[in-house]
């Protein structure tokens, strides 16, 4: 399934997938642009995942952050070979299982390292392959070994360079049916409206649930303050509307603000709720306000991934909409596990010193790094 998406855009909260653009070229060759995080293939880890670690690995993926790209370029060279036997490209000739199928040759033609930026966030290399096929428009497959972690594969016009479609795959899982038809539109299959629903229902939650600390931490400082149902179905509804407003408009090309100046942005929100958790205990009225204009913030957060993926482009409703019913659903379940975890004890005496000031100077802590490592 294929959905018309914007070129890439990393957010710094999120766990960056390897990202696949496959184009059509000349004489039947198929160019490969790889977006990765490379320091993480090399040390043989998943991205996003540093804190299951051991001491070893967490080590060497440091100390190759902090490499030139001339010494990325030197070490890459070491483990090419093994690295490329982990990517495959099928094409289903004569068969009728993907599993069944050899995988296409793949030739490295460059590689691209940018410059050391800030250490502690992942750098985004390029690899670029190539391979010549002899029936382009039979059905390709596309899948990256589980050391890659999840992934986005992409087809690029090759005389627009426009972006055609993309599709989020699962670690370790294989696309579905790639169509690259040289000199003629790329045909896109969208699926049902109740496959795409479900789709970016998925996707939406995950958004929250596990992938988005900030966000949860965000949610986790609006319960802090006060787990009575009210108090606190105001702010979730504040939020709700804001982010699902600036999410649409976002999506519908109305307002655009580069990632640079919402991530820091949105780290900083969570450092605000935390404090006024602290210096508080009970919700102000610009309290609402000011959650109100937070969530305009995480709403352009939240279409980073979605610009990232794309929308179906015969059903952009049903994507928004099970996209943003399924951050609604993740933000639920954030909610309830805190009320599972702590608000046995809301009404005791000990609540607030012992569970919310300690919390939330936790989370302010944790929002004020994000804020200076953003900024970096």
């Amino acid at each position: 399934m294929f959905f018309s998406g914007a070129p890439c855009r990393v957010g710094a909260h999120e766990i960056s997938p390897a990202i696949a653009t496959l184009e059509a070229t000349s004489g039947g060759s198929v160019r490969i642009d790889i977006i990765l995080d490379l320091e993480a293939a090399i040390a043989g880890i998943a991205p996003g995942h540093e804190a299951t670690l051991t001491n070893a690995a967490s080590n060497r993926y440091k100390q190759l952050r902090l490499m030139s790209p001339g010494e990325i370029r030197g070490v890459f060279d070491g483990t090419a070979e093994q690295l490329l036997s982990r990517i495959s490209l099928f094409s289903v000739i004569g068969v009728q299982e993907v599993s069944q199928a050899d995988a296409i040759r793949l030739i490295l033609i460059d590689l691209e390292v940018p410059e050391v930026g800030n250490p502690e966030l992942p750098r985004r290399s390029k690899l670029i392959l190539d391979t010549t096929l002899n029936h382009l428009n039979n059905p390709l497959f596309w899948r990256l070994d589980p050391l890659f972690g999840d992934s986005v594969v992409r087809v690029r016009d090759p005389v627009s360079k426009q972006i055609l479609g993309a599709q989020l795959i699962s670690t370790g899982q294989t696309s579905s049916p790639i169509f690259l038809q040289q000199g003629q539109p790329t045909q896109l299959q969208e699926g049902s409206w109740t496959d795409v629903f479900t789709r970016y229902l998925v996707i939406g939650f995950q958004h929250i649930l596990p992938l988005g600390t900030d966000h949860i931490l965000f949610i986790v400082g609006l319960f802090l303050l006060s787990s009575r149902v009210a108090p606190l179905l105001l702010q979730i509804t504040a939020f709700t509307v804001a982010h699902t407003l600036s999410l649409a408009l976002s999506m519908l090309d109305v307002i655009r603000l580069s990632p640079s100046v919402v991530e820091p942005l949105i780290a900083l929100s969570i450092v605000y709720v935390a404090i006024e958790n602290i210096l508080t205990n009970r919700i102000r009225t610009w309290r609402i306000a000011i959650v109100f204009a937070f969530g305009l913030l995480h709403g352009l957060g939240f279409a980073g991934l979605l610009q990232d993926i794309g929308v179906a482009p015969g059903r952009f409703m049903t994507s928004l909409i099970a996209f943003n019913v399924g951050v609604e659903f993740g933000q639920l379940a954030v909610v309830a596990i805190c009320f599972l975890a702590v608000a046995w004890w809301a009404q005791r005496t000990w609540y607030r010193s012992r569970i919310v000031i300690p919390a939330s100077s936790a989370i302010a802590l944790i929002g004020a790094f994000w804020v200076f490592e953003r900024l970096g």
